[in-house]
């Protein structure tokens, strides 16, 4: 057993940065609990290789398979989540979104004091290293490097002509004033390289004396004395162990892994716990409920070789790309497989809501997931496609989180519930028509060939219904399974402290209220940013 100030359980996008803040102050002491390592695996630092980590093996991956989902063909979705020092920043696509201004603002209207987009763009900006010049929107000189994508020179300016010729906005900043309309996209690569917040956060920050970081340790429950939250047990190599914390236990380890500590703990609803013979430390209806995820299809299309990835893929054009990466940090190794992003209006002007911001986001990748080497005579290529990955920004579903078993060892049930609204299922069907008006519009159509998925004969609104049934996944951006909030349902307050508790509070992505509009890592680094600072007083 040992004592430390704080105790911070998961080292991912939230809490590899509060360890890191926290940590400045050398007159506290923190400790970092984190199940996995630190991963030396070259494919976790090569941006092109993402979609291989993102599935990738057991050892830095959770790799959580979800509950047959009754909306969409009783599928089992893939869940796969970050095991290692950088949580889910080590496995993600790198893509760096805030979300809509508007997004925080409905936070605060819930009554969630201090999470207003003028509260939370102080936040953005503290961690940001921006490719632009600083101004009200953005900030130089903070540890995360964002990039501006570099787009390819065949698929990218001709989908930029015929999205242009359809009346859509340019957009070359979707971070400033305006979210909406077509562009490159902003990625976290630092000299070619992954910028995942151990990287960029943590490593620095583990020189400092008064920061400790357990590896391969599995936290097993949070134990609390007359209503405190006063240790963390963990089992590590074999051994369970006990760390206490004389000021504070926060919780940092995601959508899934923080409700199901929680519950592990006997924090939680009743009835669930007693399900599993747990006994009920703290009755908390709300942990595991809210959850929710952000809905995707990826459209296919056949396309011209040179309007794809499939040349690059190339064997010896590929092992060359490889030596020059690894040699200058630049070429296309350092860059996604991602072309162009768009936050975009299903609605067009006339023919339906007034929209107040986008309700999609889009991206084009000039390749899809069956990409591969390839060498003439020894392996065929992929076949030649480009794909639309196609996001719902803000469904209606929500789904939830519950233990398997008592267990701490094994995998959480998940259901996210997708496709769950009327809603919901009427934007896909939009989405589906607006792109395959894109793809049919020169002259990104002259590169472009029969559309695969859905196939062009699916034209009703039952026939798009049934392809999306069986396409639909998610984009993995997990939400909201420990919401902050007011209500009965809320597990945190406006300081992420959970409620009826003292000395135990969350910082991760499960606290939000309501996903935001865009790819979620930007806003778990806002928050570890945040919760620094609510910790300090």
């Amino acid at each position: 057993m040992s004592e430390t100030d704080y105790i911070i359980v998961g080292a991912g996008s939230s809490g590899a940065v509060l360890a890191a803040r926290l940590s400045e102050d050398p007159k506290v002491t923190v400790t970092l609990v984190e199940a996995g390592r630190r991963e030396r695996n070259i494919l976790l630092n090569m941006p092109i290789a993402f979609p291989l980590v993102m599935m990738g093996g057991s050892r830095y991956n959770w790799s959580y398979t979800g509950e047959p989902e009754p909306f969409a063909n009783n599928r089992c979705i893939r869940q796969p989540r970050g095991k290692a020092l950088g949580g889910s920043s080590m496995i993600n696509g790198m893509l760096y979104a805030r979300g809509n201004a508007r997004d925080y603002d409905e936070w605060r209207q819930l009554g969630l004091e201090g999470w207003s987009w003028e509260d939370v763009l102080p936040y953005f900006k503290r961690s940001e290293n921006h490719w632009g010049e600083a101004d009200a929107f953005h900030a130089k000189g903070g540890p995360l490097t964002t990039t501006k994508h570099l787009p390819d020179n065949q698929l990218f300016p001709r989908f930029m002509a015929a999205v242009a010729k359809l009346g859509y906005k340019r957009q070359v900043d979707h971070h400033g004033p305006d979210q909406e309309g077509w562009g490159s996209p902003d990625i976290n690569i630092h000299r070619g390289k992954r910028a995942s917040t151990a990287a960029r956060f943590l490593y620095p920050a583990m020189k400092r004396p008064n920061l400790t970081v357990l590896t391969q340790a599995h936290a097993t429950r949070v134990e609390v004395q007359d209503g405190r939250a006063v240790a963390l047990h963990y089992r590590q190599a074999g051994q369970d162990k006990v760390v206490r914390a004389s000021r504070e236990i926060i919780l940092s380890g995601g959508a899934y892994n923080t409700p199901q500590l929680l519950l592990l703990s006997g924090i939680g609803p009743a009835d669930h716990l007693a399900e599993h013979g747990i006994a009920v430390v703290h009755d908390l209806p709300g942990v595991g409920q809210n959850l929710q995820d952000h809905p995707s299809i990826a459209m296919i299309t056949g396309a011209q070789r040179q309007a794809t990835l499939n040349p690059e893929l190339r064997f010896d054009r590929l092992a060359l790309s490889v030596l020059q990466w690894l040699a200058t940090g630049r070429g296309r190794i350092a860059n996604m497989p991602v072309t162009a992003n768009g936050w975009i209006k299903t609605y067009s002007k006339g023919e339906g809501p007034d929209l107040e911001r986008p309700d999609v986001q889009y991206l084009l990748q000039p390749t899809t997931i069956f990409a591969r080497p390839w060498f003439p005579g020894i392996r065929k290529p992929a076949p030649d496609a480009v794909a639309m990955a196609c996001v719902l920004l803000r469904p209606e579903s929500r789904g939830w989180v519950k233990l398997a078993s008592a267990d701490p060892f094994a995998p959480p049930r998940i259901l996210n519930n997708v496709l769950g609204t009327e809603n919901d299922r009427a934007f896909f069907r939009r989405v589906v028509r607006q792109v395959r008006e894109i793809w049919a519009t020169a002259p990104l159509s002259d590169v472009l060939t029969t559309q695969i998925a859905p196939s062009p004969q699916a034209q009703s609104d039952a026939e798009i219904d049934a392809w999306v049934r069986e396409a639909t996944n998610t984009a993995l951006h997990p939400v909201g399974s420990c919401a902050m909030g007011t209500g009965p349902m809320a597990v945190c307050d406006a300081q992420l402290r959970v409620r009826g508790l003292q000395g135990l509070r969350i910082a991760d992505a499960s606290v939000m209220p309501s996903i935001v509009g865009g790819n979620t890592n930007a806003a778990c680094i806002m928050i570890g940013e945040k919760a620094a600072d609510l910790i300090r007083g």
